[in-house]
């Protein structure tokens, strides 16, 4: 996993190495040296290019004047534009420099860093929207110039890069939106910085290891219980079901109310009927019945298609308090703790594996009482919500992001706009069901879970098109399965 620092952990980084003995200027040589060689990668040689390296007046315009130095050694035009902070700024020649940008082949943005807040004005305003509609591939350093470091947020004009050459460590900014789309294909370079511990980071495709079964397995050696549905909402449920399946659980039962089982069942779904009342939502009884068949199963998940009432409460209080096993918190079932957290503390108490929590911010801010906006940033929103509840919380969304209550975050990358589409929802939360079941730790089941789904929704090939159930059927391929693998 990649380590992600704020923008103020980053800069703490900086100053212990300061501190330990490495220079400030032995820092903006390391970074302006490996900003110049990635320059020299995207040229494809240096002979007869012509490359604009817009500077500021803090370190990254100083490492963006080491690798101007270094790139005109090699033989390559350089233009350096010197930009001011401010709305009037140092007074760019903006004929000149807009004739500069329209015969480069190569727009270095060094304008301003990771600490960047606010809005670009005047001159950087200007200058990234030349570099924007221009030909020319353009680099940024660190991070584009106008997009927030700590959140990703761009609140005016702001860089859109091709590629960004980020130092040391990602931030914030560059894995969350809109941030992530300005920064394009993001490469971290080591500059010899120590972090020391750190508590998040990104996780991607290449770090899932995908539990297997041992030789001795059967079916109901990571079997899956989904329990949800009410009138009109069994689709849910089956989704969740589903996606459990595909992620390898060798048991899948939907226990759902009344005559919904019987019209779900026909597939390798086994479906259990719950008393229901005759609205076709689950019934008081409901509750202990489902309780007292979870013991067979090694994960549970509750909440998909669930509506509130008081069957529906009880059903998902009981199972979030008292089920031993580990158990995802889904849709309907989120609701129900808004309303009253109570079963979280019980469940804290008994000294049970916490619960995950699978919140999108509509489901973040009622449980919550906030808006993740009002929190500052997606992690900070995470671990706050997971340190509150005792639980483990997956906070959906562009940037998923995984934190348990100690502390620890996982941000999700890439992740994918397909994903944005009814029912994707309830897929991941069998798909964590079915990581959980197969023995990983709730942590890491949580986002092992969300990568492999992020992974599946890039796999559909569909784009904007793409359906709940085209996710389920890309979730082999994503766990890393291959149709002629044998499953191995």
């Amino acid at each position: 996993m990649l380590p992600i620092l704020t923008p103020t952990e980053m800069a703490a980084a900086d100053r212990g190495a300061i501190e330990a003995g490495t220079s400030e200027a032995d820092l903006v040589a390391r970074a302006g040296r490996r900003l110049a060689w990635r320059a020299r990668a995207l040229l494809g040689g240096v002979y007869g290019r012509r490359v604009v390296v817009l500077c500021g007046r803090g370190n990254n315009g100083a490492d963006g004047r080491v690798a101007a130095a270094l790139l005109r050694g090699w033989g390559v035009g350089v233009d350096i534009v010197p930009v001011g902070a401010g709305a009037v700024g140092a007074g760019v020649d903006r004929f000149a420099v807009g004739r500069a940008i329209e015969r480069a082949d190569l727009v270095i943005d060094a304008m301003y860093g990771t600490g960047f807040r606010g809005v670009l004005e005047g001159d950087a305003a200007w200058c990234a929207t030349t570099a924007n509609g221009a030909g020319a591939t353009v680099l940024a350093a660190d991070i584009p110039s106008g997009v927030d470091g700590a959140t990703g947020r761009v609140a005016g004009p702001a860089i859109v890069a091709d590629a960004t050459l980020c130092f040391q460590a990602l931030k914030p900014g560059l894995v969350f939106e809109p941030g992530r789309h300005h920064a394009g294909v993001i490469e971290v370079v080591d500059l010899g910085i120590d972090l020391g511990p750190v508590a998040v980071h990104l996780a991607t495709a290449a770090d899932v290891v995908r539990p297997r079964r041992a030789a001795d397995a059967h079916k109901w050696s990571n079997a899956v219980l989904i329990i949800g549905g009410s009138a009109g909402m069994t689709g849910a449920p089956m989704l969740a079901a589903r996606g459990a399946a595909r992620s390898g659980a060798g048991m899948v039962v939907a226990a759902l109310p009344g005559a919904a089982a019987a019209a779900a069942s026909g597939t390798e779904i086994v479906t259990r009927s719950l008393p229901a009342t005759v609205e076709g939502d689950f019934d008081a009884d409901a509750a202990r019945i489902a309780v007292a068949g979870t013991g067979r199963f090694a994960a549970v998940v509750v909440g998909p298609g669930l509506v509130r009432s008081v069957g529906g409460d009880a059903i998902a209080a009981r199972l979030v308090a008292e089920t031993a096993t580990t158990i995802v918190v889904d849709a309907g079932a989120l609701d129900v703790l808004a309303g009253d957290a109570a079963p979280l503390r019980v469940r804290r108490a008994a000294h049970l594996p916490p619960a995950i929590l699978t919140p999108h911010e509509g489901e973040y801010a009622r449980l919550a009482r906030r808006s993740v906006d009002s929190v500052g940033d997606r992690v900070a929103a995470a671990r706050d919500l997971a340190a509150s509840l005792g639980a483990i919380v997956v906070l959906k969304g562009p940037g998923t992001v995984v934190a348990d209550p100690g502390g620890r975050a996982v941000v999700v990358g890439p992740g994918s706009a397909a994903l944005a589409t009814a029912g994707t929802g309830d897929v991941l939360a069998g798909v964590i069901g079915a990581a959980l079941a197969a023995g990983l730790d709730p942590f890491a089941a949580a986002w092992t879970g969300a990568v492999v789904h992020g992974r599946a929704g890039d796999l559909t090939g569909f784009g904007d098109a793409t359906l709940a159930s085209d996710v389920i059927a890309a979730l082999p391929v994503a766990w890393g399965i291959q149709p002629d693998s044998k499953g191995s």
